[in-house]
């Protein structure tokens, strides 16, 4: 006869550990997401801003205003992106400005002369209106927080420049230079600063941080031998020198002829 006296002290504890086997096996079962709810809240005029935080902006909302909106000077007519083929009013302005008010503070660290000044027609974001030119305006017209760069090219790429800009069909705003395009669409009698392009030469060009890192597939600009980066905004060029005039002009000279 079997004796279960001898075994009653391992089948307990044979029934403890599977009680402590399954109690584990349940612990650790896995989670998984079966469903995800979403409720829309609608916003209406009807919500209020606290008081308190109304009234802790809106000095700083008057007094961002009041230096957006102080008038700065005059123009007498619209200047608009949209009215030129090869070149336009606007990016005339924008181009001779950035090459004059850049050239100051070029000339002044680097003891060197900017050359030429090539912008993008995308950059241009507004219209410079007829009336009154306030900061605003200029944060309209270039929203972006590009600065001014100056890339020394041999004359190489500067015949690449120009080819570019022939095969684009835009008006991007170009300042010291100009140039005709042949019959074969191809260009002739290039102009620096009212000399006839040197291939072998050296010369600066000023354009955004954004072109000259190859933006808008401005390659020719990687290959550039030298690279000065002036920490100035061109929307705070813009600003700078609608502090200086008081109406501004609207240049139409030519400078890029079809034959």
């Amino acid at each position: 006869m079997v004796n279960l006296k001898k075994y009653s002290g391992f089948l307990k504890l044979f029934v403890i550990f599977l009680t402590l086997f399954f109690a584990l096996s349940c612990n650790k079962q896995i989670l998984h997401v079966s469903q995800i709810e979403g409720k829309l809240i609608p916003i209406s005029d009807t919500l209020q801003q606290p008081s308190e935080i109304e009234n802790f902006i809106k000095p700083y909302r008057e007094h961002i205003n009041k230096d957006l909106n102080s008038v700065l000077a005059y123009c007498p007519e619209t200047l608009d992106k949209r009215t030129g083929t090869w070149q336009t009013k606007i990016g005339n302005l924008l181009s001779d400005v950035t090459l004059d008010l850049g050239n100051r503070v070029f000339k002044s660290r680097e003891n060197k002369n900017i050359d030429i000044c090539l912008l993008n027609s995308g950059g241009i974001r507004s219209v410079l209106p007829k009336g009154n030119i306030t900061a605003r305006n200029a944060f309209e017209i270039m929203p972006f927080e590009n600065s001014l760069v100056v890339i020394a090219l041999k004359g190489e790429q500067i015949k690449e420049l120009v080819d570019y800009f022939i095969a684009e069909k835009k008006p991007h705003p170009l300042s010291g230079m100009s140039f005709t395009i042949d019959k074969n669409n191809a260009a002739k009698s290039i102009m620096i600063q009212g000399k006839a392009l040197d291939k072998e030469k050296i010369y600066y060009v000023a354009t955004n941080d954004y072109l000259s890192n190859g933006g808008d597939n401005m390659t020719f600009f990687a290959k550039g031998v030298q690279k000065f980066d002036l920490n100035y905004k061109l929307r705070d060029i813009l600003i700078d020198y609608f502090k200086e005039v008081d109406t501004i002009p609207a240049p139409n000279d030519i400078r890029i002829i079809v034959e």
